[in-house]
């Protein structure tokens, strides 16, 4: 008996099935399935369309564009139909694609064609139209003929010009919002600390974002936008896509940076190679390369589908993508007590590494995505990001798989954990939990906080499992006999570790603010919070005012969040006690007023970019050391990078800082030019 669904059956499933992901990816911003998965499914309906033309109709995905306009923002009609591209994933579709342009085009089979190649951005679309030379409309692609009107947010991105230069008056450009990496991982970090969940990717990021009904939030969210289309220029006449690129230069927009002008297929594929190998290079994400012809009398010619244009076409590179089993989920409890579950795999090799272990992000999200133990999983790498679970293939689900719960009580401590309203963060409360400990000791001795070396996680345990340590404040009880004892200790390494103790005693009032592991108070926060305040007990002072939280958020990048997490705790029992007994101690933190000045003297606003592996630092501790210093931390080499930070086995990025004359410095380097801003 055959069970395979009639054609009728299988096409409304498949039109269901890839409304409900345009859904996701258009509108919610937390796609559940690859670009390629999806493409596999439309082809799918495009085959039985094909065979069935009966199944045909008007409200299929195969013929529509994006997704309808939903949401409080007004809708807005674009002045020409904003289209979308197909894909191509091998050689073989590009010289298929050819050859269709070809004919549609009229042209010879040995007339070679000029193309436009670039980046295809991993991002937003928009449609941005001047008006007498000023910013007037900013509208979202929607369903490709009505979109959203997000001027307002479009507004705040800073590389937009609001008037045009080279006295053009007029014009609609089209092109890609999005998040650089180094501002994603950041605003990832904000969230992770907030107890938010993370931002899947910057494309994600970049649509959430421009969802946002508060244009002071995306302010503080600094997207970037590159143009790579001119569907209107006045006052200007130009013949090709190319040409079209160099007036909106002119007038002060930025495009396609990787814009170049290839002759025939063989140049296009020798890009697509260049740039497969190198786009992790970027500071912005890319999934494949756009190809054009260049020239507006050819494009006009081949002509458009309801929804591509026949001239252009994207390639799409191969996801970062792998297929293995979920096995178990361990439970990871954080120094704010968030519980993070992380998916155990059989291993498999994924982007020129093992992978036995991926993050899943959170209950909710595991619940969302109907994720179970012993699922076979979709897991993703890209970039230096940890591995993640994209989605369990139902297909090849078994009656064995088991759900996934979250936990009533905390794993390390027994407790009963919380769930606060409106996050979807699960919090163990309870401030002996051992785990809690262990991970707000290891945020307290860092380097960008008290930066007591010698204090490892091996010791940390020790501390903990023997009842040595219950809190911070114990930590300068410790005795070098205490010490001595302690396995792979001795007494050497106790006498020294004593006197890392005893230095930081007197460290800046910055580093005591970030050692506390206050939610929401990072060391950006806490510079601005010392140098304000000078000392704790003006700082403890001020938090007993009525009015505490309203001035404190009136302080530059604090705001109503972290202003609000810093005076519970400073009112809190719990938090008023620690800080007595750090006193009690001893530890006396007080911010000098040549403090400031010290740090501004060499990382403060220059870009540091880390490659390569460092011997006496994990790359999360450098990059925090770098951004406590006032730097920021990149993931690509530019001419604006001040600092590139070599490890071992550094490569491509060494070489192309050299070619760019950025500074080179290594570790040491590192820690004595840190040291000269510690002050």
């Amino acid at each position: 008996m055959n069970s395979r669904p009639a054609p009728a059956e299988r096409a409304e499933w498949l039109k269901s099935e890839l409304w409900r992901h345009r859904r996701l990816y258009y509108l919610e911003a937390s796609p559940e399935i690859s670009d390629a998965e999806y493409d596999r499914l439309e082809a799918e309906l495009r085959q039985i369309e094909s065979a069935h033309p009966e199944l045909v109709s008007s409200d299929s995905p195969t013929r529509r564009v994006g997704f309808p306009v939903e949401g409080d923002f007004a809708k807005a009609e674009h002045s020409e139909a904003m289209l979308s591209l197909e894909n191509v994933y091998t050689a073989e579709e590009l010289e298929e694609w050819e050859s269709r342009l070809r004919r549609a085009a009229g042209l010879e089979d040995d007339e070679l064609i000029e193309y436009s190649v670039e980046h295809k951005i991993d991002g937003v679309s928009v449609a941005v139209t001047f008006r007498g030379g000023e910013l007037w409309r900013a509208v979202s692609r929607g369903d490709g003929h009505v979109g959203e009107d997000i001027t307002a947010n479009i507004r705040t991105i800073r590389s937009l010009p609001l008037r045009l230069g080279a006295g053009i008056s007029g014009l609609e450009a089209r092109g890609e919002v999005y998040f650089p990496r180094g501002a994603f991982e950041a605003l990832n970090d904000h969230r992770r600390a907030a107890g938010e969940t993370p931002f899947a990717n910057p494309r994600n990021a970049a649509a959430g974002t421009l969802r946002l009904q508060d244009p002071e939030t995306v302010a503080a969210r600094p997207l970037a936008l590159q143009f790579w289309q001119a569907a209107r220029i006045e006052d200007e006449v130009v013949t090709s896509h190319a040409e079209a690129l160099r007036v909106l230069e002119r007038a002060g927009l930025i495009t396609s940076r990787s814009h170049r002008l290839v002759s025939g297929l063989s140049e296009v594929m020798a890009y697509i190679d260049e740039w497969e190998s190198n786009r992790a290079e970027l500071d912005y994400e890319i999934d494949g390369v756009v190809i054009k012809a260049d020239r507006f009398d050819l494009q006009s010619r081949a002509g458009s589908t309801a929804r591509a244009p026949r001239w252009a076409i994207a390639w799409k590179y191969a996801a970062e993508q792998a297929t293995t089993r979920l096995t178990g989920v361990t439970i990871q409890v954080g120094r704010t007590g968030v519980l993070t579950p992380v998916a155990e795999l059989e291993a498999v090799f994924l982007a020129g590494s093992t992978v036995s272990r991926a993050t899943l992000h959170n209950f909710e999200e595991i619940a969302r995505k109907d994720i179970r133990v012993g699922d076979l999983v979709v897991i993703e790498k890209g970039g230096e990001v940890i591995p993640k679970v994209v989605a369990p293939v139902l297909q090849q689900r078994d009656d064995k798989a088991l759900a996934i719960e979250a936990p009533q009580t905390c794993p390390a401590c027994g407790d009963a954990v919380e769930k606060e309203s409106g996050e979807v963060a699960v919090r163990c409360v309870n401030p002996a939990c051992p785990a809690r400990l262990r991970e707000a000791l290891r945020h307290f001795a860092s380097r960008a906080a008290m930066d007591i070396e010698g204090f490892g996680p091996a010791l940390i345990d020790q501390l903990v499992e023997r009842g040595l340590v219950r809190d911070m404040a114990d930590l300068y009880q410790l005795e070098a006999g205490t010490l001595a004892d302690l396995d792979r200790m001795g007494e050497t390494s106790a006498l020294k570790l004593v006197a890392q103790l005893a230095a930081s005693r007197k460290r800046p009032l910055h580093r005591l603010l970030t050692a506390l592991g206050i939610r929401h108070v990072g060391a950006r926060a806490a510079r601005v919070l010392a140098r304000s305040y000078r000392t704790l007990d003006a700082l403890v002072e001020e938090s007993a005012r009525e009015d505490a939280a309203e001035r404190f958020a009136e302080l530059d990048d604090i705001g109503p969040e972290t202003a609000g997490a810093l005076v519970s705790f400073l009112r809190s029992s719990s938090g008023r006690a620690l800080l007595d007994r750090l006193r009690a101690n001893g530890v006396d933190c007080v911010e000098g007023a040549d403090e400031e000045a010290d740090h501004e003297s060499v990382f403060s606003g220059k870009t540091v970019v880390i490659t390569g592996t460092l011997k006496h630092w994990t790359r999360s501790e450098a990059k925090q050391s770098l951004e406590a210093a006032g730097a920021r931390v990149s993931s690509s080499v530019s001419s604006r990078t001040g600092f590139l930070l070599v490890g071992e086995g550094a490569g491509s990025k060494l070489e192309k800082a050299r070619s760019l004359g950025v500074t080179i410095i290594d570790e040491e380097d590192a820690k004595k030019m840190l040291g000269a801003s510690d002050g």
